[in-house]
This record gives structure tokens, C-alpha cells and sequence, in this order.
């Protein structure tokens, strides 16, 4: 059995703040992938007030073997009255930056770009200065479902990369890498004022020199933001830890990254996709740019 390292032992939350949050939700009927998925940032981001809202959930289409969130319960259909909730989170919390994410609904025709885009515009209604990003999945490279997002227009749209290319078989079965990168490229030529973001895991028996080309071929995409954090087995069931990375050699990728020109490199081993997403509202203050009424459609 792998031993966590010293620098991946998180402080125990005061779990009066951490309730607040919890009640909240519970109130709502909301899912959060820091629930969900076992987050070790639970409790930071509770105590914090912040949350990563897990919409369309919380059964998934697919068995990601890194994953906990729950697949063998049959997903039900969307609700309409989840955007609505959603949004009433949003201004009980006070919340500046919203993270919006998905379960995969395959079994949906478009994925669930809909439903996105409709959480998108109650919460624009209901707290007009919350910035809105979205982590979505790939939508089975559906280009007109992703297009439906856009033009919703999010500030910031994060796809994850999770690993690299020669993992994908055993981590990612039902991904496809390049896929992922075309979501990516599609997002900045549709809308090249947008904020687009990719994250990965590590200590899954990734090279550094193959986190490196995950990296370049990341920002030839133009991607804006990444997120490398340290994969963490969730249950006896999941892929195991392969190796505890180094806080060193994750400084490494973020020097490495930030050399190849992303405005904004987040690496370190209890780095998550959304861990402290709203830090981005520093990046938009120091990197303005002009957003347009609607994003321009390019199929």
C-alpha cells in the first residue's frame, strides 16, 4: 500500500464553516464534485465558501478507473429546475467565480450543452458579476454541441487533458486525446477572447519528458491555463499510485509552462482542475480582454 507523503497531508477544516456549505447544498439538492469525486480540498474549499458544482449528476456514462463519481447507477433525466438551484447557490455563497462541471452524458444528444448553457444564463441573471467557467467533457467531439456552449459565453471553458497520450488506453479508455485537443483549438477559433484551460494528473507512470509534450502541445492549441496536480487513489478498486511526485519536479513543469507562454501554470501535488479557479479573475485584471456580446459560430 502507497503512504502519503508529507506534503500531501491536508489540515483537518473547521467543519462549523465547512457545514455552512454543506447546508446549503443539502437545502438546494446540488451536487459538487468535490463531493463526488473525493476531493482532498473538501475542506479548504467548504470552509472557504467555495464549491465546484456538479451538474447532470451523479450517475456518469462512463468507468474511468481514476474516477469516483458513480457509474453503475442509470443517469436520470435533466432537471429543470437544477439551473435555477444552481444559481440560488451561487448568490447564498456570495460567489464571485463559479465553476460549473458536468458528469458525461453520453446518453444525451448533445451531450448536455444545454443544460450548461442554461445554468450559464440563470446565474448571469441572478449574479450578473459572477464570472462563469465551465469544465466540460468532450461531448464525443459533437463540434455543434460545443459550439452551443460558446456561444452562452463562459469566461472561462476548461476541458481536461487528464494524462498522457500513452496512458489514455488504460486511464481514459473512452477519451481520446486528440479529441480533447480539437475541443481546445475549436473553443479559441470560435472564441479567441475566452479563457481556455486543460488539466492533468500525475504519478500515474507518466515520463517527464511526456508531461512536457502534453504541455507543448497544450499551448499550440493556445490553451491559456493548466492545472498538473498529483493523482490520488480513491479506493482499492481505482488505478493505483504509480509515484508520489516531488514538489520539486512539480516547480519544474510550472517553470517548464511557464516558458511555453501560458498566461497561468498551477502545478503542485494537490493541485485540482478548480482549486483556487478564482484566482482567475486576477489573470483577466492582468490580461484584459474584450469580451463580444456573442461568440462568432465557426463549425
Amino acid at each position: 500500500m502507497n503512504i502519503k507523503p508529507d506534503w500531501l497531508r491536508v489540515k483537518a477544516p473547521q467543519w462549523q464553516k465547512v457545514g455552512a456549505v454543506k447546508e446549503i447544498l443539502r437545502d438546494l439538492q446540488l451536487n459538487t464534485v468535490c463531493e463526488e469525486a473525493s476531493c482532498p480540498n473538501i475542506g479548504e474549499c467548504f470552509q472557504a465558501r467555495t464549491a465546484t458544482f456538479l451538474i447532470m449528476g451523479p450517475a456518469c456514462t462512463r468507468a474511468c478507473p481514476y474516477c469516483d463519481i458513480d457509474f453503475e447507477k442509470k443517469p436520470q433525466p435533466l432537471d429543470p429546475s437544477e439551473p435555477l438551484r444552481l444559481a440560488e447557490a451561487v448568490v447564498r455563497m456570495n460567489l464571485q467565480h463559479v465553476v460549473i462541471t458536468s458528469v458525461n452524458r453520453d446518453d444525451l444528444p448533445d451531450g448536455g450543452a444545454s443544460q450548461f448553457v442554461r445554468c450559464i444564463e440563470v446565474v448571469r441573471e441572478m449574479s450578473p458579476n459572477t464570472t462563469i467557467e465551465v469544465l466540460i467533457p468532450d461531448l464525443l467531439g459533437d463540434w455543434s454541441a460545443l459550439n452551443t456552449i460558446l456561444q452562452a459565453a463562459p469566461e472561462v471553458l476548461n476541458h481536461n487533458s487528464e494524462t498522457v497520450p500513452r496512458l489514455y488506453r488504460r486511464v481514459r479508455p473512452q477519451g481520446d486525446y486528440q479529441r480533447s485537443l480539437e475541443l481546445l483549438k475549436r473553443t479559441k477559433d470560435i472564441s479567441p477572447w475566452l479563457y481556455s484551460k486543460s488539466g492533468i494528473m500525475v504519478g500515474l507512470g507518466e515520463t517527464i519528458e511526456e508531461v512536457k509534450m502534453v504541455l507543448e502541445d497544450l499551448r499550440k492549441v493556445d490553451c491559456d491555463i493548466v492545472t498538473i496536480g498529483q493523482y490520488l487513489q480513491p479506493t482499492a478498486k481505482h488505478l493505483k499510485v504509480e509515484e508520489f511526485i516531488t514538489p520539486g519536479q512539480f516547480d519544474y513543469w510550472r517553470s517548464y509552462g511557464e516558458s511555453l507562454g501560458f498566461l497561468q501554470v498551477v502545478s503542485a501535488p494537490l493541485t485540482r482542475s478548480s482549486y483556487h479557479a478564482e484566482q482567475v479573475k486576477h489573470l483577466m485584471q492582468k490580461y484584459p480582454r474584450n469580451k463580444p456580446h456573442q461568440a462568432t459560430e465557426l463549425m
